[in-house]
């Protein structure tokens, strides 16, 4: 059984493409078999893991539209070592196509239940806004990793990302619970963002992932190379973090069975 878990965060431009690709590349690293489902329409996941998604024969749309499978869909990643079921432009259409469909915000769960079996996590990255697409992520998953910066304006953010879950865990998944922030794009020379970090400890406490992603010009490279930055240079610094929030992935999901 595959542990699915979606990459959200309601505040644009905190790294979830970056968390994704990476987490899916550590887990790779450490034997882990992973499939990254890319649900914005902007295909970042998608090119970031080496794969044209001009070139998409098919995608994320045609499994939500259930006119192919999942385990047609999905293309492999050789680099990065992990699959990858990619997005492009065409996914902005599903909003629209969605909204008059039976079982709308449970297409990408259903889907994902047929390859349950071929993988030991699928990481779902969001786009920044709660939409129909987001729901069906959040329908899908076990659980919300939330990657955030430790800035003022990410504290607001957070609070309306975790009332959305709790409704979406009140009224359509009963699973979901967020797993764990993660504190990425950190400087710990800047007096703020050490603040921030010890306001997340105290009011969220083990829900804090122990690991924390440096800022790192090397994981900012990486995308415009096609591959995740823990594949592009495995010995800089925010690779190696991002191979460490791996192993603490797995054990933090072996704890929850």
């Amino acid at each position: 059984m595959a542990k699915i878990f979606c990459v959200a965060n309601q505040k644009g431009g905190v790294g979830k493409t970056t968390t994704t690709v990476n987490l899916a590349a550590g887990l790779a690293k450490i034997g882990q078999r992973v499939l990254v489902v890319d649900l914005d329409p902007q295909g970042n996941a998608t090119m970031g893991s080496g794969i044209d998604k001009r070139a998409l024969t098919a995608s994320v749309y045609d499994v939500l539209l259930e006119s192919t499978t999942v385990a047609e869909a999905r293309q492999r990643a050789e680099a990065s070592g992990y699959d990858v079921l990619g997005a492009n432009r065409e996914l902005a259409g599903a909003e629209v196509e969605l909204v008059e469909l039976e079982r709308r915000e449970q297409r990408l769960k259903t889907a994902l239940a047929a390859v349950d079996k071929d993988y030991d996590f699928i990481l779902i990255d969001c786009p920044p806004s709660l939409s129909m697409l987001t729901l069906n992520g959040l329908c899908s998953a076990h659980g919300v990793v939330v990657p955030m910066q430790c800035e003022y304006f990410a504290l607001e953010g957070l609070t309306d990302l975790v009332n959305t879950i709790k409704q979406i865990h009140a009224n359509l998944n009963a699973d979901l619970q967020i797993i764990g922030l993660l504190r990425v794009m950190f400087d710990p020379r800047i007096t703020l963002q050490q603040q921030v970090s010890e306001q997340l400890k105290a009011h969220f406490g083990e829900k804090v992932f122990d690991t924390v992603i440096p800022r790192n010009v090397r994981l900012a490279e990486a995308p415009s190379y096609g591959m995740p930055g823990v594949v592009f240079d495995g010995a800089s610094k925010g690779a190696q973090a991002f191979i460490d929030f791996a192993k603490e992935m797995v054990q933090r999901v072996g704890s929850m069975r």
